[in-house]
């Protein structure tokens, strides 16, 4: 019997699973892919997922194979300059496709001990007060105490557990995929410049290689969005947006996305849970879903592990939908917004004026900044410091910088004062007595995401926080 049955094995499931392990839990990954996709969903890592991945000490083997781009504003498509400086050591965003991040959370998963059964789907499930049951595709079954569906916007668990999955269906549906041209790159680049002066939808540009990228307007929203589009359908809507076809050839892989918006009503049923894609889908305006989903698995995983090992406080595992439901429906709303501002429409064109206008104020620019990067994320702990609730940012100590010490995925108090303690509790948070002249609290207590708990000075305010997050 397993600890955690995770469905499917994508960015959100591997991390998921790492997580999991970093607390010594037992994990089996189910895909039913027999390989990793060659699909690229995604092309880069907004900063807080890099905060993300430096509190695990994974940060440098991402660094080595992506490029950094500085953070822009572009909302909807609308480019303002550089905006007023963030708080962050990555105001960047590392471009690097969805694949090779799978592959290097799937390599880490593998150092700390994940089993990946590919090429078995589960196709069933059933729960009672012990644990769950998986039925597989080959016919088996597989006993856990928890699952957590991460198995995509067609969830199977989700499905079977009957949970509604209410939003938008999709108006709009793209073609996309990586292919040779023959067209000369001048031209190309001419083309697309020309057509996106008023249609931002569509898109061609050099990839990898002799590759090139190919994103545009599918003729109609076609019913079952797995069937990979043709070559003949996408010259031919190449041929309508662009009046060429560039002379594409050779695809490596070709592939459908669609405008649908919706989320999960729960994201928990008993000892069954959803994460990622599973939970919500939205437009991939702003490049959103991938970190989202990761920063789902990080919320949930210790507090997970936490209810296994048997120290989770009471509500611990049901607050992690209460904090990143909020989260996904406030990305939803704002690819919403995009979608709009992006309508060639006389009304939504008249509102991308006046948000243009908006952007040129520094608030604005780093309020959208914030948004679109995870860094505004507050979750609501009640009153107290400006702190409580939002996540860390990396500071230098003297002994060397907060996010190298948070890579046991244990709780962390940073006291300044040297007079708090964590006794009772020396399992499952770690005590750093050090100083920084970043920070002008006397002491934090961060979960093991890096939310901080509780910021101030005295032992008798910190003990009910030690209580309420770690039991």
């Amino acid at each position: 019997m397993f600890d955690v049955i995770i469905a499917g094995g994508g960015p959100t499931g591997i991390m998921l699973a790492s997580e999991l392990r970093l607390h010594g839990i037992g994990v089996l990954v189910l895909e039913r892919l027999a390989e990793p996709t060659k699909e690229i969903r995604a092309l880069g890592l907004h900063v807080r997922s890099l905060e993300v991945l430096d509190q695990r000490g994974l940060l440098d083997r991402f660094f080595e194979l992506g490029q950094q781009y500085p953070v822009g504003n572009h909302f909807a498509g609308i480019t303002k300059p550089q905006p007023v400086r963030l708080d962050t050591p990555y105001p960047f965003t590392l471009a690097i496709k969805q694949p090779v991040v799978e592959r290097l959370l799937i390599e880490h998963a593998a150092e700390v001990g994940v089993e990946i059964r590919r090429g078995c789907e589960l196709v069933g499930l059933s729960q009672d007060d012990e644990g769950v049951t998986a039925e597989l595709s080959d016919g088996t079954q597989e006993r856990s105490r928890y699952l957590v569906g991460c198995d995509g916007g067609r969830s199977t668990v989700r499905k079977l557990l009957g949970i509604d999955f209410p939003g938008e269906p999709p108006h709009t549906q793209w073609l996309t995929g990586e292919m040779k041209v023959t067209a000369p790159l001048e031209e190309v680049v001419a083309v697309v410049t020309e057509i996106r002066k008023t249609d931002l939808r569509f898109g061609v540009g050099p990839s990898d290689g002799d590759l090139y990228r190919v994103v545009v307007p599918a003729a109609t929203v076609a019913e079952d969005r797995t069937v990979p589009p043709t070559m003949d359908e996408l010259k031919q809507q190449l041929q309508a947006f662009a009046g060429t076809d560039f002379g594409v050839h050779s695809p490596t892989w070709l592939s459908r996305f669609a405008d649908a918006t919706r989320l999960a009503e729960r994201y928990r049923d008993g000892r069954v849970l959803l994460a990622g894609d599973a939970a919500h889908i939205h437009p991939p305006l702003g490049g959103q879903g991938l970190g989202l989903g990761m920063q789902d698995a990080f919320n949930l995983g210790w507090k997970l592990a936490a209810q296994i090992k048997g120290w989770a406080p009471e509500g611990l595992l049901d607050s992690y939908e209460t904090e990143r439901r909020p989260v996904a429906a406030a990305v939803l709303d704002n690819t919403r917004a995009q979608s709009e501002l992006m309508s060639i429409e006389p009304g939504p064109q008249a509102a991308r004026r006046l948000v243009s206008e908006l952007m040129e104020f520094p608030e604005v620019q780093t309020y959208l900044i914030e948004k679109i990067t995870g860094l505004g994320i507050r979750y609501d702990f009640g009153e107290g410091h400006h702190l409580l609730g939002r996540r860390m940012r990396d500071v230098n100590l003297k002994s060397g910088r907060l996010y190298e010490r948070m890579r046991t995925g244990r709780g962390l108090l940073l006291d300044q004062t040297g007079r708090l303690s964590v006794a009772g509790w020396e399992d499952r948070v770690d005590h750093v007595v050090d100083a920084s002249e970043d920070l002008d609290v006397p002491a934090v207590l961060l979960r093991p995401d890096g939310h901080v708990a509780w910021a101030g000075e005295e032992q008798q305010d910190l003990l009910p926080h030690l209580r309420t997050w770690f039991g």
